[in-house]
């Protein structure tokens, strides 16, 4: 058995099959993977890892096995599919899944080649584990998979409460002990028993606030495209013999290695390492964008963003256009026994609509260009694409004027 200090659930104890795991070199690489991207940009403490996030989920999931008396090798599965859940992520996280997916057609979560070809599918198999069905509780298939992936899972419970330690950001902490002792099953759905609506909504809460406030703070939407933006190029120069499935592969500091070393991406690079970002030229509300934008493709968008920089003379790898994917609120089908009865978290508690209305509030398309462009950028992408200018600020710097001058007459 091995024992780790962790900083924000104590000592753990390690144990079984997972200590073997452990040291094998697909999750050893989740060391050098950092768990929120460039948020350490906005929060500089925020710079932990996707390992010791592992080993939180690892030791959730212990405390949950425990509560609902599961033991036995369904139990050794769960633990092994908890340590594992992260191995396919590639450099800086979630920041780059959306290229590795558009290349590769695969997502964080689809790891079934992962375990197969590696160590640790032979790990597995000598203990008498198929690595496909570890594999597929990763997904969130079947029932217990719901413990992994699903709207009441260790996953979420341990990030929320590791990503507020790091940042120093309140929000995220839940009563995550709470929770666990809440879990059950109803007609093979994971649920929270009776009396435990409050509960619920602790989570939805915590996420709710964190999402603005961390994971999209406009500083961290900012680096993260500039960050899309150089991958995207390193997989597509000819010079440079890297592939998409290559790329997803590689920790952090192989890719800032490969990107400070190939022309193309360099400055880009260098910009990120002095954090000398883009500005926002745009930041517009949801009702300021047509649908057709809301609803283009990846082609689309780099063709406004082509036409943008054509009509003001930029190089076209200079504008980003961020579009965020629709409002949703996956925890508000979280699932709770109310009177007797499973309902869903949505349909019984008015938090969940007040927190969608401030969700869509908070929606922003946003146009990223180098500071001395955001002028000129801000208004030819209005006009491009069609914003409504009264929903939109146009530019960063036209916004610091009209602060200063506000502050200037208060003063």
């Amino acid at each position: 058995m091995t024992t780790i200090k962790d900083g924000v659930h104590d000592h753990i104890e390690i144990q079984g099959i997972t200590a073997e795991l452990l040291d094998t070199p697909l999750i050893q690489r989740l060391r050098r993977v950092t768990q929120l991207g460039t948020v350490h940009l906005v929060y500089p403490a925020a710079s932990h890892t996707r390992f010791e996030h592992s080993i939180g989920v690892y030791y959730l999931m212990n405390r949950a096995l425990s509560h609902l008396g599961l033991d036995g090798p369904q139990a050794e599965r769960l633990r092994a599919a908890a340590v594992l859940h992260d191995v396919g992520h590639s450099p800086y996280s979630h920041n780059l899944e959306p290229v590795i997916h558009r290349h590769t057609d695969k997502y964080h979560d689809d790891v079934i080649n992962l375990l197969i070809d590696s160590v640790v599918g032979d790990t597995l198999s000598e203990h008498g584990h198929d690595p496909e069905r570890i594999a597929a509780l990763i997904r969130g298939d079947g029932k217990y998979g719901q413990l992994i992936s699903g709207e009441l899972d260790v996953d979420r419970m341990d990030y929320l409460v590791r990503d507020a330690h790091h940042t120093g950001v309140p929000y995220g902490t839940i009563d995550h002990e709470r929770l666990i002792r809440a879990l059950t099953f109803v007609d093979g759905e994971l649920a929270l028993a009776a009396g435990n609506v409050q509960t619920a909504e602790s989570l939805l809460l915590a996420r709710a606030l964190m999402n603005p406030t961390v994971y999209r703070h406009h500083v961290a939407r900012i680096s993260k495209t500039m960050l899309r933006r150089a991958a995207e190029r390193l997989i597509i120069v000819d010079s440079v013999a890297i592939t998409a499935s290559q790329l997803r592969r590689m920790d952090d500091h192989d890719l800032y290695a490969a990107l400070r070393s190939t022309e193309q991406t360099s400055q880009i690079a260098s910009r990120l390492d002095t954090r000398n970002l883009y500005k926002r030229a745009v930041w517009a509300e949801r009702d300021a964008v047509p649908e057709s934008i809301i609803d283009a493709d990846y082609d689309t968008i780099r063709s406004f963003e082509r036409t943008v920089a054509d009509r003001i003379g930029l190089d076209p790898e200079e504008v980003i256009i961020d579009v965020p994917e629709r409002p949703s609120m996956t925890e508000s089908s979280s699932r709770v026994v109310v009177s007797g009865e499973v309902r869903r978290l949505a349909d019984q508690s008015p938090l969940v609509s007040a927190l969608r209305t401030a969700q869509k509030q908070q929606w922003r398309l946003g146009v990223y260009v180098p500071a001395v462009e955001t002028d000129r950028a801000g208004t030819t992408a209005v006009e491009t694409m069609g914003l409504d200018i009264s929903g939109a600020l146009v530019s960063d710097i036209q916004q610091e004027t009209v602060t200063a001058t506000l502050d200037e007459f208060n003063d």
